[in-house]
Parts: C-alpha cells; structure tokens; sequence
C-alpha cells in the first residue's frame, strides 16, 4: 500500500477549504464538513500543512522508539537542521545528536558535496536534455510525473543526498562493526513529509537505505537537552557546498554551471515548469525546483523561522571552505549513487483505460464545466469549477453541490410553488362554467 506522510486529523477539520485551494495537484476536496485527501493525487509537499489554521493536517513519522530494534544506530541529519539553532556549531549539533542514543552520525551535507561533484563531472560526458532538472526535491520529482510528464527525460538519474549518506553510512558501518545488514539502523532526521514519503515509497531506486525518518522537530529538543551535557565535540567533514543545500539555490551553486535558475514555493516551480514546457526556457542548463519557500530550511517540520535559519546556513558556510571532502570517492564508480527504477508517469489524471470511454468523459467534463459559474470559489468543496465537473463526471459529486446552480434551482422551485399556491382544485371552488 502507498505511504502518505501528510494526513488529516478529522477531529480538528472544520471544512474551511484553506487546504483545497493551495494544493498543487487539486489533491483534497471538502465532503460533510470535512476534509479528504485523495492519497493518489497527494505529493507530500506539504503545502496543506502550513495553510490549515486549525492544524489538521499531520506530518506522520517514525517514533524515536524504533532505534531500539537496531544494534548499531546511524543518525543522518539534514543540512538544514544546522539552520535551527542559536550559538551552536556544527560541530556542537553534531555531538549532541550523536548522544541522543546514536552510535554515529553521518552527514547528509557531506553527501550532498558527492552529489555536487558527480553532477558536475557527469553534465560534461552525458547528453543531457536541457534544462537538466533537479531530482533532490521529492515531491518535486513527483509533481512532474504527475503533471508534467513530457519532463521526466530532464530528470538528473542521480540519487538525492539523503540516500547517498544512507549507503555510504550503512557500507562503512558493515565493514566496521561486522554487523548483518539487518542489525545496522539508519535514521534520517527530515525536515519534511516528501523525504518521509521517499524513504517509505522511495523514487527512482528499488529500496532505501533508510530504516526511519525522525521529524526535524522532535530531534530539535532532544538536541537541546544534551548540549550542556556534551564535552568533546565531532568534527563535521562537509564543505561550504554540502551545508548551502539548506537553501535555494545551494545545489545550483555546487554543479558550476553558469546558467542555473533555482525557483522556491511549489506554486512558482509550476510557473516554471509550465515555460520548461512550452520550451520558453532552452536556454538554461540546470533547475533546482523546491516545493518549500526558502528550500529545505522552510519545510514544515523544522523550528526556525526560515529567513532566520537561511541567515544562520549563510553565516555557517562564511566559515567552511569549498574543497568538498570527497576525495575518499573519487575513484569509486558513480554509478552505483545512479537512480536505477525508470521513472513512470503518474497515471492517476487518467479518466478511463477505455480511450472512447475517456473522450466521452472529458466532453462531459467540458460540458458541464460551461454550465458552471467559474468562479472558482470553493463552496462547493473542489478547488474549482473544473475539478467539481470532473467529480460530477466520475460520480463524485452533484451539480448542486454549486452553491449557484442549488440556488437558481431553488429559485425555480419557489416560483413553481407559489404558482401551485394560488390554483384552487374545482371541488372546492371552482366556478369555472362545466361544458357538456
């Protein structure tokens, strides 16, 4: 069964259909009051989390608990959870996870400066469609399969940061220990529900190499609370790169092309997409699309204000250089940090396998859709006059479901009835003249 990562709290939904008109893939509707999120459509962004003013929306994660089920304990934190804190180093975020209950720590920067340096060496020898796209951001990569599928060939076929750290660290931790793989637990400490949702349905690869995703926020206070506890510190072996993939525009800046263009906010990444479609923008080598406004520091599971937390990545990488610490990895072959699954197209936009039924569909869609106001208003409980005709088509929904079409029916009715009001049936009163 998919996993979804984003899930609603029906107790505290009020039905104010904030959440429908943000989504960027018209993934939730409003049916009784409620919320439903369409688990085929849903891409984990995200978006419905920071929008719900009653916080029904829920991040799903895994409990700390689980690292008990392990032998030897692997934490991979993100380069965005370095953004979160006050006065602290690397060095000191580091230390105090590692005594939260992990055996060691790996950095997901240190693997974001592997990414960078593949990514650089490979645009040079393989024919890339142009713009190459980023595939770092989950949901992202799952956007474009579902909605703009003619794009999937621009993928970079690069695993993203967090599965890299998770191979490398898992590899390392077997020679060292000589522990079975299935003793080793690997934990990934994310700032967002795409990341959760990759690891459990993972993008591109046949399996993660990540046994659990902790949320960025309950690791922030265990942090907390060790940090006076902790003396001698780790040293941490990213550079500046690796650590500035916290913020848009940190991966661009780590492939050394000139002509990148990295775009934050999902609703703009699909302005975007939509002109990378039309072919408006040939002309660039790389995009970095992030669902969350700021990249990865502005996901909904971190702490920090992301301005705040972009201005901390910022000041922390001032004082990292820029050689990247992969020397270890330069004579490795890369292809085994490739994607290895093909990448598909979302089917789930499909109306029928039926290609007539479809077509008759989509002229019902259309037909109906005329007959509404498009307004776009939401009343209804679809994100708009579009998608509540599509609903009607499937069997979803009714016409009257429009707040607009229910009251000229009304309307209708009123008159019809108060026409029959005044008409007297001729046994009462009648003095109509009784012909032979």
């Amino acid at each position: 069964m998919y996993f979804h990562s984003v899930t609603l709290d029906r107790d505290r939904c009020k039905g104010c259909t904030n959440c429908i008109k943000r989504c960027p893939t018209e993934a939730i509707r409003v049916r009784d009051g409620k919320a439903k999120i369409i688990k085929e459509k849903c891409i984990d962004c995200g978006e419905c989390v920071r929008v719900c003013p009653y916080h029904a929306k829920v991040v799903v994660t895994d409990d700390i608990g689980m690292m008990e089920n392990y032998k030897y304990k692997i934490a991979l934190p993100a380069p965005s959870l370095y953004g979160q804190f006050k006065d602290m180093t690397i060095g000191d975020i580091l230390t105090s996870l590692q005594s939260c209950g992990f055996d060691e720590v790996f950095e997901v920067a240190y693997a974001a400066d592997i990414v960078s340096y593949i990514t650089r060496n490979i645009v040079k020898t393989k024919d890339y469609k142009r713009p190459i796209i980023s595939s770092a951001c989950p949901a992202i990569v799952r956007l474009i399969q579902q909605r703009f599928p003619s794009l999937m060939d621009n993928i970079l076929d690069i695993m993203p940061p967090v599965e890299v750290a998770g191979k490398i660290a898992r590899d390392e931790a077997k020679k060292k220990t000589g522990l079975k793989d299935e003793e080793i637990g690997v934990f990934f400490v994310s700032p967002c529900a795409a990341k959760v949702t990759s690891v459990k349905n993972p993008i591109g690869i046949e399996k993660s190499y990540i046994n659990g995703v902790f949320s960025m926020r309950d690791v922030y206070s265990m942090i907390l609370d060790k940090r006076k506890f902790v003396e001698k510190k780790i040293d941490h072996t990213s550079s500046m790169i690796g650590v500035g993939w916290a913020n848009a525009g940190g991966e661009s800046y780590g492939t050394s092309l000139e002509n990148c263009l990295f775009v934050d906010g999902i609703q703009n990444v699909i302005g975007v997409l939509e002109d990378i479609e039309l072919g408006k923008l040939d002309d660039i080598d790389f995009f970095e699309g992030l669902a969350c406004v700021g990249g990865c520091v502005g996901g909904p599971l971190t702490v920090a204000n992301n301005f705040v937390a972009r201005n901390r990545i910022m000041k922390l990488k001032e004082k990292l250089n820029k050689d990247e610490a992969t020397k270890k990895y330069i004579e490795v072959d890369f292809n085994e940090f490739m994607l290895n699954v093909k990448l598909k197209k979302s089917d789930v936009l499909n109306l029928d396998e039926d290609i007539d039924k479809a077509i008759d569909m989509m002229n019902s869609i259309d037909e109906i859709y005329k007959s509404l106001p498009g307004l776009d208003c939401g009343s209804c409980g679809s994100p708009g006059c579009r998608a509540l005709a599509e609903d009607i088509v499937k069997g979803f929904a009714s016409e009257y479901d429009c707040i607009f079409k229910l009251k000229d029916r009304i309307k209708i009715l009123a008159e019809e009835i108060n026409k029959l009001s005044i008409k007297i049936p001729p046994v009462i009163g009648s003095d109509k003249e009784v012909k032979p």
